[in-house]
C-alpha cells in the first residue's frame, strides 16, 4: 500500500464529503459513485466506517461558523442562579434540535445493520436522487414568488415544527435521499425560509452525525493501525476545511436563488448512477 497515494484519496473523499454533506444532493450517492472510481486500499469494514466518520470534520465546520448561536452559556452572576448563566433562547433551540432528532434515532439505531445490508445499493440511491430532485423542483414551482415565509429565523421554529422537520429527517435514512435535502424540504413545507430551514438542518446534523459516527466507530472497534488513523484524520481535516467554504457559499446562494438547480442536478446524477450500474 502506497500511503501517499492513499492520503491523496482521503483528501478527495474529504472534498466530496465537505461539499455534498451540506448541499441537498446526497453525500451518500456521491460517495458510492466516487468509490467506484477511487478505491481506498483498506478493508471494507474500515471504508464503511471512514465514509461516516469523516462527517465529524464537516460537523466541526458548523460548530465553528455558528458558535455564537450554538453556545448556551453566558456570563452570569452568583446570586442569579443557574438560569443567569444560560442563554435561554439557545437552550430552547437545543431542546428543539433534540426533539427533531428523536424520530430518526428511534428508527435508525435499531435498523442500522439492516439498512446497510439492504438499502445501500445503486438502484435505491439512483431512485432517491431522482425522486427528491423532482420534489425540489415541484415545491419551488408551487411557491409564490412574492410570498414571505412565516419563519425567517431558526429561533422562530416551534416544537411542533421541529418535530415535523425531524420526521422528514427519517426519510434520509434511505441512502440517496440526502439528510440536508430531506430536512430542508420539510422546513420549507412547514413555512420556513430557505435560509432558516438550511440553518436548522445544519444544527440537526451535529448530534445526528456525531451519533452515527460513534456508532460506526464502536462497530469497527478502536484498534486502528497507524495508516488507518492517518487516513481518517486527513479525511476529517479536509472535510472540515471544505465544509466551511461550502456552507458559506450555499447560504449566500439560497438567499438569492431557489433549490431548482439542485433538483435538476439530482435528477441528472440519479440517471447517470442508474445507467452506470446497469452497464457495469
Amino acid at each position: 500500500m502506497n500511503l501517499f497515494i492513499e492520503s491523496l484519496k482521503a483528501v478527495l473523499f474529504g472534498v466530496v464529503e465537505g461539499i455534498t454533506e451540506w448541499l441537498p444532493i446526497s453525500s451518500t450517492g456521491h460517495m458510492i459513485l466516487l468509490d467506484e472510481f477511487v478505491r481506498l486500499q483498506m478493508s471494507d469494514a474500515f471504508k464503511e466506517m471512514f465514509n461516516v466518520v469523516i462527517q465529524l470534520g464537516a460537523i466541526l465546520a458548523v460548530v465553528l461558523l455558528y458558535f455564537p448561536k450554538l453556545w448556551p452559556f453566558q456570563k452570569g452572576d452568583r446570586q442569579g442562579g443557574l438560569v443567569s448563566w444560560l442563554r435561554m433562547d439557545t437552550v430552547s433551540l437545543w431542546i428543539k434540535v433534540v426533539v427533531a432528532i428523536l424520530p430518526s434515532a428511534l428508527i435508525g439505531i435499531p435498523f442500522d445493520d439492516w439498512m446497510d445490508a439492504h438499502l445501500h445499493t445503486a438502484p435505491v440511491v439512483a431512485a432517491m436522487l431522482v425522486v427528491y430532485g423532482a420534489a425540489f423542483i415541484a415545491i419551488e414551482r408551487r411557491q409564490k414568488p412574492h410570498r414571505r415565509a412565516k419563519v425567517r429565523d431558526v429561533g422562530q421554529i416551534d416544537m411542533r415544527m421541529a418535530l415535523m422537520i425531524g420526521l422528514f429527517q427519517v426519510l434520509s435514512l434511505v441512502p440517496g435521499t440526502s439528510r440536508s435535502g430531506a430536512t430542508i424540504l420539510g422546513g420549507v413545507l412547514m413555512g420556513c425560509s430557505r435560509a432558516a430551514a438550511s440553518e436548522f438542518s445544519f444544527f440537526l446534523a451535529i448530534p445526528t452525525m456525531a451519533g452515527a459516527s460513534l456508532l460506526k466507530v464502536l462497530k469497527f472497534g478502536l484498534s486502528f493501525t497507524g495508516a488507518e488513523l492517518l487516513i481518517l484524520m486527513i479525511g476529517c481535516a479536509t472535510a472540515f476545511v471544505v465544509s466551511v467554504v461550502a456552507i458559506k457559499t450555499f447560504i449566500s446562494y439560497i438567499k438569492k436563488n431557489s433549490f431548482t438547480a439542485f433538483g435538476w442536478y439530482r435528477i441528472v446524477l440519479g440517471a447517470l448512477v442508474a445507467v452506470y450500474f446497469l452497464l457495469k
